[in-house]
This record gives structure tokens, C-alpha cells and sequence, in this order.
């Protein structure tokens, strides 16, 4: 697997490659054993190719999940910088609503309580549409993070997958080298295993 992605060349395109030449080499045209031999590399090589092109495409998804997360993450972290905003003017509101309140028990004049108490009422309306917004973008953010948790959960499913497709191709690749019959089925049961992960990550599991 390259930097980019799932690469399909590798050690396997050479095994299969010399598996085939040998067994033309070795083998005459028409012999039984010969048949056998071509059949299990012929299914080897098919197998490699699907497991290579399955693996590509969970790569893919994998990069995509962890990208997604990233810009998650990013925009929980935009909100919860203006709900801090938000909640800062809200202060502010508080400090101008508990000067105005301190004026109004202060002044003796009823005419200056009324225009105070009339700011402390403006200031109280102000900072209930304040923490209304506040409260708002804090959910937000709230829900940015979980989301973004989400897609790194199903990118260490999709990078898990990968994995195990690239231990199968690997063995194909000895299974070609060494004719060990235990190392096909190896191969087919580890890629049965990524197969499996995949379809917990494309179910969000």
C-alpha cells in the first residue's frame, strides 16, 4: 500500500507471474498435474486481483472518514469559540444590568428609578437572547464532536479492514511461492476477516 492509497503492484504480481512462467516451463500441455497447479494459481491470481480492488476501495473510504472528521472536529471547535464569545457579552449584560440595579436602589428621584429599572428590563431581555444563542451554538458543538467521533470510529474500522486485505494478499503471495494448500485457505479466512470489518464500517458499527 502506497502513501496514496491501496497499491495492487507488489510481491504478489511477481509470484503470480512466476508461478504461471514455471508451471509452463515444468509442466507439458495436457498433463493433470499441470491443470491443477494452473487452476489454484489462476484462482490465487483472481483472488489477489478482487482483494486488491476490494482493499483500494476501502482505503478510499478510509482517507474520506478521517477527512470528515478532521472538518467535524474543526467546526465543534468554530462553535464552542462563539458560544465562549456569546457567553463573554452575557457577562458583560450581567455587569451593565447589576450597575443599573445599584443606581436604581441608589437614586432618590422616581422618574431616574424608572429609567433605570427601564435598562435593567433591555439588559434582561438582552441576555436571555444572548444565552438562547449561547446554548444553541454549545449544542452545536456538542453535536460536531460526536459526529466527528463517529467517522474516526468507522476510520479505524475501514483502516482494520485494509489491514487485514493486505495480510491476505500477502499470503497469496507465499501460498503462490510455497504451493502450501493451509496458506490458501489462511489467505481466504484473513480476507473473509477484512471482508467482514468493511461491512461493520459501511453499517456504521
Amino acid at each position: 500500500m502506497s502513501s496514496g492509497g491501496f497499491h495492487v503492484h507488489g510481491p504478489h504480481d511477481h509470484a503470480v507471474e512466476h508461478a504461471t512462467h514455471g508451471h509452463h516451463d515444468a509442466a507439458p500441455h495436457g498433463s493433470d498435474s499441470g491443470g491443477g497447479h494452473a487452476s489454484s494459481t489462476n484462482k490465487i491470481a483472481m483472488f489477489t486481483a478482487i482483494v486488491a480492488t476490494v482493499g483500494a476501495i476501502f482505503a478510499y473510504m478510509g482517507g474520506a472518514t478521517q477527512a470528515n472528521a478532521g472538518l467535524m472536529k474543526n467546526d465543534a471547535a468554530i462553535r464552542k469559540t462563539e458560544a465562549s464569545n456569546q457567553w463573554n457579552y452575557f457577562q458583560s449584560k450581567s455587569t451593565k444590568q447589576s450597575l443599573a440595579e445599584l443606581a436604581r436602589d441608589l437614586t432618590p428621584a422616581e422618574t431616574e428609578k424608572a429609567k433605570y429599572q427601564a435598562k435593567i428590563d433591555r439588559y434582561e431581555k438582552e441576555k436571555n437572547d444572548i444565552k438562547t444563542v449561547a446554548e444553541k451554538l454549545e449544542a452545536e458543538a456538542h453535536a460536531f464532536d460526536q459526529q466527528s467521533e463517529a467517522q474516526m470510529h468507522q476510520h479505524h474500522r475501514w483502516a482494520q479492514a485494509t489491514t487485514a486485505l493486505q495480510v491476505a494478499i500477502a499470503l497469496a503471495a507465499i501460498a503462490l511461492l510455497t504451493k502450501k494448500k493451509w496458506l490458501e485457505w489462511g489467505m481466504y479466512g484473513v480476507a473473509a476477516v477484512g471482508l467482514g470489518v468493511g461491512a461493520l464500517a459501511a453499517l456504521h458499527i
